[in-house]
């Protein structure tokens, strides 16, 4: 029986590949004679190590058969590894080659390598065949691989930033592949201030904690967040930690100057971006408030504060009353103050305003309050007569009466501390109304003369009194008693209700 022999023609298939690495050279791979197995080859410079690295691809060209790599040499005499994704790389020799697959391992080599090869024996179980394979790359063409710098020293490095003031964010990053040199740090800063106005100008308040941050080490990106006042501000991205924050910002006195990133100078136009500073808000950093308080007499109190989380300045306060009166304030940041009292005259309709605009729930007018005494109403009456009188308590303001009493009335006004007394002829009338419009009140007063009028109901009568016999013995007796309750009558007021009481 004759056995085949195995072709020694089939031609080794090698990628010349190339890579142009970071010097910009083209390395170009050579061909490699093989009999199961090709190898192709690229390489690239690492230019932080100087080393040349070298990718190189074994292909099994056997479609139905797993190879196992044998030995493996490589000249130059370095390690050749297989990478694995989340392990150690490991061993090119003894690498297990699926059926019709390829393996990449990478070798690195002194950067003033001109050639280099890699040879592999391979075997198959098939009849236990071996083939030795070789593959290598030519580098002559490629400029000598020198190192370059693994750092960059921290007072010549060079950032790039980001920057949105109006949201009180920032981004500082640092530029090209190389960290900064040893332990060295560049600290940024982000800070917000109170403002006066949108615009620059002094003085300005550091609002809420400034943000600061370091690139230095592997962490060469930074993002800095500042909260932001509602209402005039000013943020700026300083060069530098917290202890370059000026607070405050004050007319004639230290400025950031070219500390900010974007400025035109040193340190800050080592920082590529927009400019790192803003102004803007829409509203006074102060917080204007105002309180009412109605005093019996008519006037009212009213009281100005500005002491809410965003006060930081002064406020000029205007009161406004009626018919022309109108009085100015100014309170300072985190005060009140109290000494503003609207004449009853002028208190119809209040505001207070601040830069000509009204305050929230800065518009008022008098309310009586609850516990101002309220007038008294009294009686007396005989035969003749019936008088009713009101009196009216000091403190208080001016009221206007009504006094009417069968078909006759009158209208007083009684001042405040004053009373009035209105006297009527006594009539058949069992009672007399006193109205007191200005507080909503009706009061009616129940005509009972001190004395007998011999007409019972009245005074004024032509008729003489009929004799008082038998069970009109006890009416007399309980008038007798009503004569002993004499002066004035108390009385039981309400709103809108008519109260009888008698005299």
């Amino acid at each position: 029986m004759i056995r085949p022999k195995l072709s020694l023609r089939r031609p080794l298939a090698v990628l010349g590949a190339a890579l142009i690495g970071l010097t910009g050279v083209v390395a170009a791979a050579t061909p490699a004679s093989a009999h199961h197995t090709t190898i192709a080859a690229t390489a690239s410079c690492d230019q932080l190590s100087g080393k040349r690295v070298i990718t190189w691809t074994v292909q099994n060209s056997e479609r139905d058969q797993a190879v196992t790599l044998k030995t493996v040499t490589a000249q130059p005499s370095t390690d050749v590894t297989v990478p694995v994704k989340g392990a150690k790389a490991v061993p090119l020799q003894g690498f297990v080659i699926p059926k019709g697959g390829s393996v990449v391992a990478v070798q690195r080599v002194p950067g003033d390598t001109a050639t280099a090869k890699l040879t592999v024996l391979g075997k198959w179980k098939k009849n236990g065949k071996e083939a030795t394979n070789e593959g290598s790359i030519n580098l002559a063409a490629d400029k000598s691989c020198a190192p370059t710098p693994k750092c960059v020293d921290a007072g010549k490095a060079k950032y790039s930033h980001l920057f949105d003031g109006a949201k009180g964010t920032a981004t500082v990053k640092l530029d090209g592949d190389l960290p900064l040199c040893g332990e060295g740090k560049q600290w940024f800063t982000l800070v917000s201030y109170f403002a006066p106005r949108p615009q620059f100008a002094t003085p300005q308040y550091v609002y809420g904690t400034p943000d600061s941050d370091w690139i230095g080490g592997t962490q060469t990106e930074i993002e800095l967040n500042v909260e932001i006042p509602d209402c005039h501000t000013q943020v700026d991205l300083i060069w530098g930690d917290g202890e370059q924050v000026i607070d405050p910002l004050v007319e004639g006195g230290k400025r950031y100057d070219n500390n900010k990133l974007g400025s035109p100078g040193a340190p800050g136009n080592r920082s590529k971006g927009v400019q790192g500073w803003h102004n803007g808000g829409d509203k006074s950093c102060t917080t204007p408030a105002s309180t009412f308080a109605s005093n019996c007499d008519g006037s009212v109190a009213v009281s100005l504060s500005n002491n809410g989380k965003i006060s930081k300045y002064a406020v000029e306060f205007e009161v406004k009353g009626e018919d022309g009166w109108s009085k100015k304030v100014s309170v300072e940041a985190g005060k009140a103050d109290n000494s503003i009292v609207v004449p009853a005259a002028n208190a119809g309709k209040i505001e207070v305003l601040v830069d000509g605009k009204v305050v929230e729930n800065g518009t008022y007018k008098w309310q009586r309050p609850e516990d101002c005494p309220l007038p008294a109403v009294t009686t007396e009456a005989d035969c003749e007569t019936f008088a009713l009188t009101v009196t009216n308590p000091e403190g208080g303001l001016p009221v206007e009466a009504t006094f009417a009493y069968g078909d006759k009335s009158e209208t007083r006004t009684v001042a405040a501390g004053g009373s009035e007394t209105v006297t009527f002829k006594a009539g058949k009338a069992e009672s007399a109304l006193v109205t007191l419009p200005d507080l909503g009140l009706e009061l009616e007063a129940i005509y009972t003369p001190e004395e007998d009028c011999a007409g019972g109901g009245g005074g004024g009568g032509d008729e003489p009194g009929l004799p008082v016999t038998g069970a009109a013995a006890g009416g007399i007796a309980a008038g007798a008693i009503a004569l002993l309750i004499a002066g004035a009558a108390l009385f039981v007021i309400a709103r809108r209700r008519r109260v009888t009481f008698t005299a």
